[in-house]
């Protein structure tokens, strides 16, 4: 399916961005551009690498005309540029809004203009039954895209997004976080010790990602079933992992934090199609014609339940280990904190 083709990765210095890299470079893609506004860390990218088929745009997704710039000859999109953080969009929501949602119909109207064939919109947990700020813009963004796929005919551009929940390890996961303590040798602060969070690795997310190239139509949202635990759970893993001996300390949910995560809502969940390890939730059909908003009722909503960090697969402590375990940053951490 990359055969050749062209790959823009707008957000492409995150988390995200290294690991596609990591799974496409050696593959007969053409060429993988890395579109961002941080020039420090594409330049360490650069270094880094060392490969002639990564190339660097320097620009930002508030901005359409350096979007544009960067769109001429490009076939494929992952759109990963937003602002992740729940703490400082609860401060900033604007600056959520900025980016998160204009941002992506910026990418959106440049890629239809400049013929991409495929968008995708990496979304997140925190999208559906939002309480923050980044939750609400990321829910809107969700919105841009779907309102966009019923603009343009999907053999122009198809239009379609990923939800997922916690990638492990990544840019504002906790896990650095209680490493960092745990080397330190302070408390590890759990805000809610009954608190559940999907984990899913990098490599899994970049999965996700391809299933929806491969499967999805406009207007899609795609869901990748994942496990969850406990916070506590998870720090008493790595605390067993590090053979420390730091203490637990309850702090409290922090500003715009749920007990759980949702990754298909009630209603979402009432029409996704189950795809094996994946859900595929289609787009709402329906026009501006209200009558059937009133007319057309869905009994099947009232007997289905929502698919979140609660109900689904919860890991024990054995089987947290053993995924933490397979993460190539914490096999580096353990490596350096058993060399100490």
């Amino acid at each position: 399916m990359f055969e050749n083709k062209v790959l823009l990765i707008t957000g492409g210095t995150g988390s995200f961005g290294n690991a596609v890299l990591d799974r496409f470079l050696e593959t007969d893609i053409k060429e993988i551009r890395i579109f961002s506004r941080d020039e420090k860390k594409q330049d360490d990218m650069r270094k880094k690498y060392r490969n002639e088929k990564i190339k660097f745009h320097l620009g930002d997704v508030r901005d359409k005309d350096s979007v544009k710039n960067s769109m001429h000859g490009v076939d494929y999109i992952f759109h990963a540029a937003a602002l992740k953080q729940v703490p400082s969009c609860e401060f900033f929501p604007m600056e959520a809004v900025k980016t998160n949602v204009v941002g992506t119909e910026n990418v959106i109207d440049a890629a239809i203009e400049k013929n991409v064939e495929k968008v995708i919109c990496l979304s997140t947990d925190k999208a559906a039954y939002p309480i923050n700020a980044m939750g609400i813009s990321k829910a809107m963004m969700e919105k841009v895209l779907v309102a966009k796929s019923k603009t343009v005919s999907s053999e122009d551009t198809l239009i379609c997004g990923t939800r997922y929940g916690n990638v492990m390890a990544s840019r504002g996961s906790v896990i650095p976080l209680f490493i960092q303590q745990i080397k330190e040798g302070k408390d590890i602060t759990v805000t809610d010790p009954n608190m559940t969070r999907f984990l899913m690795s990098l490599e899994e997310a970049v999965e996700l990602v391809v299933f929806a190239f491969e499967n999805a139509k406009s207007g899609d949202i795609m869901v990748q079933k994942s496990p969850s635990s406990t916070i506590k759970d998870l720090a008493q893993a790595l605390k067993e992992l590090f053979n420390a001996d730091n203490e637990i300390k309850i702090i409290g949910t922090r500003h715009g934090e749920k007990l759980y995560e949702t990754l298909l809502t009630r209603e979402e969940y009432s029409v996704a199609k189950d795809m094996g390890g994946f859900f595929k939730v289609p787009a709402d059909s329906r026009d501006l014609n209200y009558d059937k908003y009133f007319e057309e009722g869905d009994r099947q909503l009232s007997e289905e339940s929502e698919y979140n960090s609660h109900n689904t697969e919860i890991l024990n402590i054995p089987e947290i280990k053993e995924k933490l375990s397979s993460l190539q940053f914490v096999q580096e951490e353990l490596k350096g904190w058993s060399n100490k």
